[in-house]
Order: structure tokens, then C-alpha cells, then sequence
């Protein structure tokens, strides 16, 4: 009969895990049952949990035990500073009930847990608290520079290959802004018009003597008309 882990230290609140492992010659379907003992500062042992060999598990507020003939499994549960100490398990046989072949040794140490102080918790929590907000709002900001570089990098293509300003082809891709049309309204403004006056005197105009106009009469003789004839008749 032998046992495992040799030692185990743990804090207080943690299950603790032993295997005992059982092997015999002649195994002819004979019950048996297997005991675990606790002994403290090599006092009296004292006997814990019992388990057959028939029966797969049992179980108490502070014991488990699970059957996996040939190993049998022993949790201690809820551990307590009291629970120190050394464990072992014992064969019994029915054939030979006055014969109990014993294990050897392992030993449990149960550590008193880290206790916090009331104001440490608080500022842990808030520490972590901190920290979380930081990371997510620098992811953000991460993520937001990320688009806007992917946008402005894909409107500098379009520009490129499109001949289109930006604005044009952010308004292109996504159809969020329509030129409104153009309107042509004809607007007539009204002024006065005002001519700055001389100054100076104003001077009476001129007086010139009458002159006289005579008519005359010019006659001129009517000439007769040029015929074939004369026109000869002036040629000789």
C-alpha cells in the first residue's frame, strides 16, 4: 500500500488530493475496505474516511473519496490550519480481519491565507478599475485613427485616378451631400444718380448783334435733253 503526493502545502480554503494505491498477490474477488488516518504531532492516529472496495464513492462536509480500484483518491476539502498534519491509508481485508497493512506517510501543511486590509481592497479595485478605462478608451482612440487614415488613404486613390477633389469623392463613396442646383435669379438695383453742381457764379450768356441774312435766287437755263441726233450734229 502506498501513498501520494509525499507532502502538500496549501492556503487555507484549498482541497488537498491523496492517492493510495493497493496491490495483492492473491486477489481471489475477497472484500476489503480502505481507512485514512490523520496523525498530528505523532499523537494517536485518528481514523478520518472509509471506503469499500465494491463502492465507487462516498463523500462528508469535509471528505471525498472516489473508488478507481486499484488507486482510491482522498479530497480534503475546505482546508483549516487544524487540518495539518500527517495522512496515511490502511488495507483491511475480511479473510484476515486482525491484519492492517498501512501506508506510509505524507504530510499536510495548510498556510494561514494573506489576509487584505479594508482600505487595500478598495484601492486594488479602483487601481484596476483605472487601468480598465485607460486600455479601453486608448483602444478607441486606436481604432478611430486607424479609420480615419484607411479613409484618407482610399479618397488620395480616387483623387489620383479620378481627377475628383476629396471632398468629391467622400461625396461620391457615400452619398452623403448633394450640390444643390444653381439658380439664376435676374435682380434689378435702382440708384439715383447725382452730378455735383459748379460752384462759381454763374455767368449770363453773351449778347451778339443780329445779322442780316439775304436770299438770293439762282435760275438756271433747262437744258434739253441729248438725242442721237444732236449728239451727232455736235460732233460735226
Amino acid at each position: 500500500v502506498t501513498i501520494f503526493p509525499e507532502e502538500l502545502t496549501l492556503p487555507e480554503g484549498a482541497k488537498a488530493t491523496f492517492f493510495c494505491n493497493i496491490s495483492m498477490e492473491n486477489d481471489s474477488g475477497s472484500e476489503y475496505s480502505l481507512n485514512w488516518y490523520k496523525e498530528t504531532n505523532h499523537s494517536q492516529a485518528q481514523k478520518t474516511a472509509e471506503i469499500s472496495r465494491y463502492k465507487p464513492m462516498t463523500e462528508t462536509e469535509k471528505y471525498r473519496l472516489n473508488n478507481r480500484t486499484p488507486a482510491f483518491e482522498i479530497e480534503i476539502l475546505n482546508l483549516h490550519q487544524n487540518d495539518s498534519g500527517s495522512y496515511y491509508c490502511g488495507l483491511i481485508t475480511f479473510f484476515e480481519p486482525d491484519k492492517v497493512v498501512e501506508s506510509n506517510r505524507s504530510q499536510l501543511i495548510v498556510t494561514a491565507a494573506r489576509q487584505m486590509d479594508a482600505t487595500e481592497v478598495p484601492a486594488m479595485e479602483e487601481s484596476n478599475s483605472s487601468k480598465h478605462i485607460k486600455a479601453v478608451l486608448l483602444g478607441i482612440l486606436l481604432l478611430a485613427g486607424v479609420a480615419v487614415l484607411l479613409i484618407f488613404g482610399y479618397l488620395t486613390l480616387t483623387y489620383r485616378r479620378g481627377g475628383m477633389t476629396p471632398l468629391e469623392a467622400m461625396q461620391t463613396q457615400f452619398g452623403t451631400w448633394e450640390k444643390p442646383p444653381v439658380v439664376s435669379i435676374s435682380t434689378v438695383d435702382y440708384g439715383v444718380l447725382e452730378f455735383q453742381r459748379d460752384q462759381h457764379t454763374p455767368v449770363p450768356p453773351k449778347t451778339q448783334p443780329v445779322e442780316q441774312t439775304e436770299y438770293a435766287t439762282i435760275i438756271f437755263p433747262e437744258e434739253k435733253p441729248v438725242t442721237p441726233e444732236r449728239g451727232k450734229k455736235h460732233l460735226d
